[in-house]
């Protein structure tokens, strides 16, 4: 037979999942945006040899 699972654990485990869903997708988004890094028409710039990014 199947464990029986009370129904309050789904609610427990509810926001540790949202949690690492938003997690993901927000490391995602960051790395996504990385492409277009020091590359705007208003803030963009050459960087000199050596220089780290603006924003990581």
């Amino acid at each position: 037979m199947y464990p029986i699972i009370p129904k309050k654990v789904y609610m427990m485990l509810f926001p540790f999942v949202g949690f690492a869903l938003g997690t993901y997708l927000d490391r995602k988004e960051t790395e996504r945006l990385s492409f277009f890094r020091d590359k705007s028409a208003l803030y963009g710039r050459t960087l000199k040899p050596g220089e780290p990014p603006s924003w990581p």
